[in-house]
């Protein structure tokens, strides 16, 4: 679709809009109305890093400054290991997959303070139900599934929590009716919890244990899986990812029994080992 006409006629207005929108400090407002959230910031990145205006290209400068995009999310990391929406905000989990994704796809991972120390934070939000909540003392949610897994997978440290236990607990949140996923067992299901639910599931390796046919789709007919794999730094079926070339960044670490290396879909990703700093 990048190079569909209607999108190629707007783009160097997409492009503009998401300039004009950073901040002198490096942070992004969503809108003219000038509110700024580090979600924004990560918004920024993966879309201008999708359409390649990320780095220098054919003689031009990049879109944004990303080194002060950067420095500005660093500074919204908490004493406790995690990120909040501004500096000094309360950390939780969804902002710290914007932080975190946004400082992969910046390849600035190095101006994380202590990676274990937020690896705790997240590993924390594992509560008796199997399920991941967003903060201290609140019920365990599906969509955390995704925030937490995500950046998990990105620093390398996924066998922290229980995957087992998670997966139980999203299948637990499914409607044996309408198929659709809820945010907890009994609730009403939504889109929202239903691409979240999937998606931690593809992360978690579930969706992807055993080998099918896959009849036809964007890269044509083959053996293998039968549900596309899911990127954790863009959201994004990694076959697109690895077509456009996406670059980003992760974390591996010297005592690494993790996975993450082995992970086909973090191939293409620049590794950073802060053992190694």
């Amino acid at each position: 679709c990048l190079s569909d006409p209607r999108f190629v006629s707007i783009r160097p207005r997409v492009i503009l809009f998401i300039q004009n929108l950073q901040q002198d400090d490096g942070s992004f407002a969503g809108d003219e109305w000038g509110e700024v959230d580090t979600r924004f910031s990560y918004c920024a990145l993966s879309a201008l890093s999708i359409i390649n205006q990320l780095e220098k290209n054919d003689g031009n400068d990049a879109a944004i400054d990303v080194e002060k995009a950067a420095q500005y999310i660093a500074h919204c990391q908490n004493f406790d290991g995690g990120f909040g929406c501004h500096p000094g905000a309360e950390s939780h989990a969804g902002q710290i997959f914007c932080c975190v994704g946004a400082l992969s796809i910046a390849r600035r991972l190095d101006l994380l303070k202590d990676p274990e120390l937020l690896c705790w934070w997240l590993s924390e939000r594992q509560c008796d139900s199997g399920g991941l909540n967003g903060r201290p003392e609140k019920q365990a949610d599906v969509c955390y599934s995704w925030w937490i897994l995500s950046s998990l997978c990105i620093l390398g440290r996924v066998d922290w929590i229980r995957g087992d236990k998670l997966a139980g607990f999203i299948c637990k949140c499914q409607d044996d009716e309408d198929g659709g996923i809820a945010d907890r067992p009994g609730d009403m299901v939504d889109v929202f919890h239903t691409f979240f639910g999937i998606a931690g599931l593809s992360l978690l390796g579930t969706s992807h244990q055993h080998d099918f046919t896959v009849v036809s789709d964007v890269i044509g007919d083959k053996k293998g899986d039968r549900y596309r794999k899911i990127d954790p730094i863009y959201a994004l079926p990694t076959d697109i990812c690895q077509k456009l070339k996406l670059k980003g960044q992760i974390v591996v670490m010297n005592d690494t029994s993790i996975t993450t290396t082995d992970d086909d879909r973090l191939t293409q990703y620049e590794s950073y080992n802060p053992d190694k700093v």
